[in-house]
């Protein structure tokens, strides 16, 4: 049976757009599904208020990670990590 290359390119774009419609489909069905799980007041409810945990002292950053970073930035930019001096870093 020879089928043309019209008829194999039309079926082609055709599964795939139904495969992507089944899958927008099911991911609706899951969020439907938990959301209705997650609205449940008994669950609510039941949770005790838990006293917030103390906020852990600030140590510094660990000087292994100050060199990864230091090594990285070094061979980013160029230049001999000797030369750098950073002054602070920020956990974004």
């Amino acid at each position: 049976m020879e089928y043309s290359s019209l008829f194999v390119t039309l079926m082609g774009i055709g599964t795939v757009f139904f495969g992507l419609i089944c899958i927008i489909f099911l991911t609706m069905a899951m969020g439907a599904i938990l959301k209705g799980k997650e609205k449940t007041p008994a669950a609510a409810a039941a949770a005790p208020a838990a006293a917030p945990a103390p906020a852990p002292k600030p140590q510094g950053m660990q000087p292994e990670i100050v060199a990864a970073i230091t090594a990285a930035l070094s061979e980013e930019v160029g230049i001999s990590s000797r030369s750098m001096n950073i002054v602070n870093i920020k956990k974004i």
